[in-house]
């Protein structure tokens, strides 16, 4: 089976997710405190961050174009 090129989506996809989840790990150590998300209710708190890397990928993988690939005609 020969292995096929991976989409420019799922790239960009993994990347914003990769890069959100070090930037709320960076913002977390930085502000320790709470004081970032501290006007928020602390209910809202945590869908927050759950929240923020999973709208990123889904922006990052819808922006980025799709990758044509040959069709794969079955074997006999």
């Amino acid at each position: 089976m020969p292995i096929a090129p991976i989409e420019a989506k799922v790239k960009a996809s993994s990347t914003a997710a990769f890069l959100a989840g070090i930037a709320v790990a960076v913002l977390n150590a930085v502000q320790a405190d709470n004081s970032l998300l501290g006007p928020l209710p602390s209910w809202l708190q945590a869908p927050l961050i759950a929240l923020i890397p999973t709208a990123l990928t889904f922006l990052a993988g819808y922006q980025a174009p799709h990758t044509a690939r040959p069709a794969v005609l079955p074997e006999n």
